[in-house]
């Protein structure tokens, strides 16, 4: 089963532990939809951007936080 997670980053690419601890996503819309659900507390919380990964592969990123970016 393929495995998709993020990766959190300050705006330098310095990896950072999330606010929320992610769960390995099954789907790329699962791992999508949690992040809408959480990417304000994720940047509260430290996170300026972040990557996603499907296993060892990125699929895309750095995606920003920030709303006006």
């Amino acid at each position: 089963m393929t495995a998709w997670t993020w990766r959190f980053e300050t705006a330098d690419g310095t990896e950072v532990q999330p606010a929320v601890q992610p769960e390995d996503f099954t789907t790329q819309g699962d791992a999508e939809s949690w992040i809408g659900e959480h990417w304000k507390t994720l940047q509260e919380g430290g996170a300026d951007q972040v990557r996603l990964f499907e296993e060892t592969s990125e699929i895309y990123g750095p995606m920003s936080l920030h709303a006006d970016t």
